[in-house]
């Protein structure tokens, strides 16, 4: 098993991933209800924004927290939507990927979601 080296490993992790999320029972609803996610625009944001993090390649622009924070503001969004990411962020790069960039990528995500409970939780406590 190979780990994380260019946009097609990207593209592999970002595409087996939001197969996932879509299906799952915890957070699907937000993405595919709630946000009414245009899968077509979406996924390749999710390329670039990847891309950027773990390869350094700097093509995303965007401001997640602010996506997720107006997102907070229509659905309840808490410790179990973040687990729930979090454990399908890390079991898909198991399930593809093995090596430094790998694991680096699970230590961001784990880094994300609890960045984005944190300020989540205190927006919706304000």
């Amino acid at each position: 098993m190979n780990d994380i080296q260019n946009r097609t490993d990207i593209e592999l992790l970002v595409n087996s991933f939001y197969e996932k999320v879509r299906e799952d029972k915890t957070i699907g609803y937000i993405f595919t209800e709630v946000a009414a996610v245009n899968w077509d625009s979406h996924l390749p944001k999710m390329y670039q924004f990847w891309e950027t993090v773990l390869l350094g390649k700097m093509s995303f622009k965007g401001n997640p927290m602010e996506t997720h924070i107006q997102l907070s503001k229509k659905t309840e969004m808490e410790q179990k939507h973040f687990d729930s990411w979090l454990g399908m962020w890390c079991e898909t790069i198991d399930e593809h990927f093995k090596g430094e960039i790998a694991e680096d990528a699970k230590k961001r995500g784990h880094n994300i979601a609890g960045l984005m409970l944190y300020k989540i939780g205190n927006i919706q406590k304000a």
